[in-house]
């Protein structure tokens, strides 16, 4: 859990019965507070909402900027069976309630989180990707992928952004077992090294079992570029099909990653775990 108020970072602890506490104590509270809010549980989640409290008890009239750079639930971005809760929309709403001037958000899920929040402020992949990520793909004349419909648009954006080339593939998933059925390449691939980009990785198998096709395909070396690396599977599972792996931030915990495979591209915040 990582949340700074003016770029400094408060105070927390959980009570015996689970409860969290927080203090923003010798924090200054001026006429704009910038908040930024990396929220990976639940506990986060009430963390920073006792934070946006604590600071309007310190000043009332103070207007709030708050970044969200990875947004809790926007996987879960529509309702796909009978029963289930819109738990994007249930997200949103508790956000939108906090009355915050701006939400910043890095790279959303899909374009429901940014119409579902007020004041909503996004920084692209095409934002993000530019840098070191940038020079990497373009000294190793890489070719970028998509790897499904719903990344399309987003790196389709960044190759014309930049230039790069871009090849497209889809899945098939089972929407009641998550599982992916099938991996389709639509273009050739023999002999080209290959990023794919997407905006989070979690266990991984997404990309495991489309490297797989790549190379299939005739695909050389392949690399992977996530916006949001959860690797809620480790790093382990990656290392057979990719050479490395580039993300903006990462759940990891420093000394579970390994520097030499995974390079993180922004400041590394997720030192409490």
């Amino acid at each position: 859990m990582t949340i700074t108020v003016n770029k400094q970072p408060i105070k927390t602890f959980a009570f015996s019965g689970g409860e969290c506490h927080v203090t923003i104590e010798n924090i200054k509270i001026d006429d704009v507070t910038n908040i930024e809010a990396y929220l990976y549980n639940s506990d986060d989640i009430m963390r920073l909402l006792m934070v946006v409290d604590a600071v309007r008890q310190e000043n009332p009239q103070t207007k709030i900027d708050l970044i969200i750079p990875y947004f809790p639930y926007a996987r879960q971005d529509r309702v796909c069976n009978k029963g289930e809760a819109f738990s994007a929309k249930v997200m949103a709403d508790l956000i939108n309630g906090l009355n915050c001037r701006s939400i910043t958000v890095l790279d959303p899920h899909s374009d429901v989180i940014v119409d579902a929040l007020q004041n909503c402020q996004v920084i692209t992949q095409a934002d993000l990707v530019k840098g070191a990520v940038h020079d990497f793909i373009q000294s190793h004349k890489l070719t970028l992928v998509s790897p499904d419909k719903g990344a399309a648009h987003k790196t389709q954006a960044v190759a014309d952004h930049y230039g790069f080339d871009v090849i497209s593939c889809s899945k098939v998933r089972d929407t009641k077992t998550g599982h992916i059925t099938h991996s389709e390449v639509h273009g050739d691939v023999a002999g080209k090294d290959l990023i794919i980009l997407d905006d989070i990785c979690d266990g991984g198998r997404t990309f495991t079992e489309l490297a797989k096709t790549l190379k299939d395909h005739g695909a050389g070396k392949l690399y992977l570029y996530v916006t949001h690396g959860i690797f809620s599977k480790g790093l382990e599972v990656l290392k057979e099909h990719f050479t490395h792996v580039f993300c903006v931030h990462t759940f990891l915990t420093p000394n579970q990653i390994d520097a030499d495979f995974l390079t993180v591209t922004g400041k590394e915040r997720n030192d409490e775990n």
